[in-house]
């Protein structure tokens, strides 16, 4: 299988095809490296310098470098764009000719019925936060086959470091709809005891880390977590999400130089969904998006249709080959579209129009792209549509009744599980705490017990 960069994009055409200079061969990853012997770039060309004088090269450090007489700049930007890596085209038909990694049946369904389990919970928390029963949600609504299928190309031993719109993820590693609930209920069934703000998931028996707000600072810990599964000869690798607003802050470009120093074998995925808040990317970056990074710091990338469930399994299984057996980076940049607001505490309609939204939920949704393509292969029925919807539908407001009724954690849990023995300036601060809440009962929640 070849997941090369030279693959037909769907956004921008070209008149010959692109051919970049990292493409790769699934089967045999050095099929297509021309004089690539090593994966440190001080064995790259060697062979080529051979025949050359001393006063030819410059011997140094990181490797041999030719000297020559013409004076020439390396451009900012290359004459044509990265295309994107695609296996259905928006009607849900498979493209002819097309390098894919095979679903089975059973996979496909489990897909599909994760990836509307997602869009209908992301629906139904938002609702229920504007209702005013939880306090804050996030959706990842048009980014629901970067969340099903990168988890579907994953085992449950890779571990996954994530960012706040990957909740599908845990979904498909078995997270429970109520234990999603409990979460941002922040009641006592949460695994975070009620401190996490509501759709910052973690789960340790899922191999999930907790999500951190603070943009991007989980991957360089990504990176040393990768570096540790090398250490002790796992097969497995890490998988670190962040947006394209991400990529704009230092930790992204630490995070990268880093892993591609030590060989680690991490998975950066970026869904690039065009907008950080209410800045668009034609206002963060200068370069042909994120995928072009990945070469300046010695990391192997492409750039993949979000949108396209098929080509993000095809990457991510790939991607996570190479990341193991040949302990290296890969950066993927999956193009899509934040169909919601930012979160419950934004409105996007101030600083992008309506109908750029409702064009990519309408015409782009990934959630229908893959249901044409299960529905062409006979794997699916009209009826296990409505039974789904419905089913899900019920679930979801069940657990969000049981969630509101379960008693929330008592103020002392703010305070534990930091040290064994809490030291004194702890304790006064618990004191204080208490000692305020009983002056001004009026302004905190009755139903957390003290």
């Amino acid at each position: 299988m070849c997941l090369s960069a030279s693959l037909s994009s769907p956004i921008h055409k070209h008149k010959t095809p692109y051919t970049a200079p990292l493409a790769q061969d699934f089967k045999n990853p050095d099929a297509n490296c021309i004089n690539r012997v090593s994966r440190r770039f001080e064995s790259t060309k060697a062979d080529s310098y051979s025949s050359f004088s001393n006063n030819k090269i410059l011997d140094f450090p990181v490797g041999k470098i030719a000297f020559t007489p013409e004076m020439r700049f390396i451009s900012e930007s290359p004459e044509e764009r990265i295309p994107c890596y695609r296996v259905l085209d928006d009607n849900g038909q498979l493209i002819e000719d097309g390098d894919n990694v095979g679903v089975s049946r059973h996979i496909a369904r489990k897909m599909y019925c994760d990836m509307v389990t997602l869009q209908t919970m992301d629906t139904i928390f938002y609702e229920a936060q504007r209702q005013g029963r939880i306090s804050f949600y996030v959706t990842a609504i048009g980014e629901e086959a970067i969340n099903i299928a990168s988890a579907a190309a994953l085992t449950i031993d890779d571990l996954v470091v994530p960012q706040y719109r990957e909740p599908g993820v845990l979904l498909w590693r078995g997270f429970s709809l109520q234990e999603f609930a409990n979460q941002c209920f922040s009641n006592k069934g949460d695994n975070c005891k009620g401190r996490q703000m509501p759709a910052h998931y973690g789960s340790k028996k899922h191999n999930y880390f907790t999500v951190a707000s603070t943009i991007a600072s989980q991957l360089p810990h990504a990176v040393g977590a990768a570096y540790s599964l090398k250490m002790d000869g796992r097969d497995a690798c890490v998988v670190a999400y962040f947006g394209d607003g991400g990529s704009s802050e230092g930790d992204f470009h630490a995070a990268l130089n880093f892993a591609a120093v030590m060989e680690a074998p991490v998975i950066f995925i970026c869904r690039n969904n065009g907008w950080a808040i209410s800045t668009p990317v034609s206002d963060q970056f200068r370069s042909d998006g994120i995928v072009v990074r990945g070469q300046a710091y010695g990391v192997r990338s492409i750039r993949v249709d979000g949108n396209d469930a098929l080509a993000m399994y095809s990457a991510v299984y790939a991607a996570r080959e190479m990341a193991i057996n040949e302990h290296r980076p890969i950066l993927i940049e999956a193009l899509t579209y934040r169909v919601g607001h930012h979160s419950t505490s934004d409105d996007s309609t101030k600083y992008r129009s309506v109908d750029e939204v409702e064009q990519w939920r309408l015409a782009r949704d990934p959630v229908m792209r893959f249901l044409k393509w299960i529905e062409s292969n006979g794997w699916w029925s009209n009826e296990a549509e409505s039974e789904l919807r419905s089913s899900i539908r019920k679930q979801l407001l069940n657990v969000i009744q049981v969630a509101e009724r379960v008693e929330k954690p008592p103020v002392a849990d703010m305070f534990s599980d930091i040290y064994d023995v809490p030291p004194p300036h702890l304790c006064d601060q618990e004191k204080w705490l208490r000692e305020a809440i009983k002056r001004h009962p009026q302004d905190y929640p009755p139903d957390v017990p003290l």
